[in-house]
């Protein structure tokens, strides 16, 4: 075996192996129950019952038909701005541009108030508005990144600040709603997402974002060009010797994980009630993108994963407000509660990803200097 091929394998390997010998679904469950038992001692230290506060996040974001759709639609947006993350992670980068790309795709998405279009074709428009909304933001970083070398983390996270401003300018100057100025034009009733369950704000957005997830994992698991992307992502310098073009893997992940985020912005403008509409602010769909990345980590980078993964943090999301009003925990505590959480139960993943990039990114690098 030639040392590339070797060096693939040892990557790949320490892919596969588990954090602590255990299954990924043990492993998860098993920081779960570390990170609750944590949070417990917390909440009990500073003087609440942990017990009272854990029924009731199960009651807000769990315990009915209401809840778990309330859960469903928080998880929505969250799942596609993970895909941007984890694709990219899957090819070996870090797009950290999710919130820029969705904002790009929230905005574009308000547009096609200025077309009259049949039911049905409206709602197809606005969505490939979006999308291609954020596939073009997210081809700039990419671009810098194979054409100068620009680390994506760093021109991803400008393009975030700067895509902030635009849409903050678009939402407050270009498409505010002159009868009511907090807001955009809200979306033409043609061009929404029908509501799935009445009297929550779970919309037809949800089967979209499930359905992206599926075709993205069916992209990177049951194709070559996505064996080509995750390879690349296992051992930059092996694949390259196989004869993979790591340009093109880059900027495929990167325009599938801009179509992502902008379809996550296309789910928030088209299909959240009341509003119809991107607030001042950017209120509703602000920190989505960031998120996203939590998704990703706790759903292993994987599709499936984050089906799961989405719906926990929807839950979590949605069983906040029952934790304060019903357990007396204030805002402050549950966030600290649920972060604690969220950061047991990423660091499985975590830890993988660092035994790969200390196996593989070093020679990459070497590489680099090489040329």
């Amino acid at each position: 075996m030639s040392n590339h091929e070797l060096s693939a394998t040892t990557a790949k390997s320490a892919a596969r192996k588990a954090f602590l010998g255990l299954s990924p679904a043990a492993e998860s469950l098993l920081a779960a129950a570390v990170g609750l038992i944590v949070g417990a001692i917390i909440m009990w230290i500073s003087g609440f019952n942990p017990l009272a506060a854990y029924a009731a996040l199960l009651k807000g974001g769990f315990a009915s038909t209401y809840s778990l759709a309330t859960a469903a639609a928080r998880a929505t947006p969250l799942l596609l701005t993970g895909l941007t993350f984890a694709i990219c992670v899957r090819a070996g980068m870090f797009n950290i541009g999710a919130e820029g790309q969705l904002y790009m795709g929230a905005v574009a998405a308000v547009t096609v108030a200025y077309f009259a279009l049949p039911p049905g074709l409206h709602l197809i428009v606005g969505i490939l508005f979006a999308m291609a909304a954020g596939a073009l933001w997210s081809l700039i970083p990419v671009l810098l990144r194979v054409t100068r070398g620009v680390n994506e983390v760093i021109s991803t996270i400008m393009f975030n600040w700067i895509s902030h401003f635009l849409a903050f300018y678009l939402v407050a100057r270009v498409l505010v709603d002159p009868r009511v100025s907090s807001r955009t034009f809200r979306v033409p009733i043609t061009a929404r997402f029908p509501i799935l369950i009445r009297g929550t704000d779970l919309s037809y957005g949800i089967f979209a974002a499930v359905a992206f997830a599926v075709v993205i994992y069916i992209v990177l698991w049951h194709t070559a060009t996505g064996y080509e992307v995750r390879a690349a992502g296992f051992n930059p310098r092996a694949a390259r010797y196989g004869g993979i073009k790591s340009k093109r893997t880059m900027v495929l992940a990167f325009v599938l994980g801009g179509m992502s985020a902008g379809l996550a912005g296309a789910t928030m403008s088209m299909g959240t009630p009341p509003s119809y509409a991107v607030l001042g602010g950017l209120s509703q769909i602000a920190n989505l993108g960031f998120n996203g990345m939590a998704v990703a980590m706790v759903g292993r980078n994987h599709p499936i994963g984050m089906l799961f993964s989405a719906l926990l943090f929807g839950g979590l999301a949605a069983g906040a407000r029952q934790m304060q009003m019903t357990a007396g925990v204030p805002t402050d505590m549950v966030r600290i509660v649920q972060g604690i959480i969220v950061i047991a139960m990423a660091v499985p993943e975590l830890t993988r990803m660092f035994r790969i990039s200390r196996l593989c990114w070093p020679r990459f690098l070497g590489r680099r200097a090489e040329s």
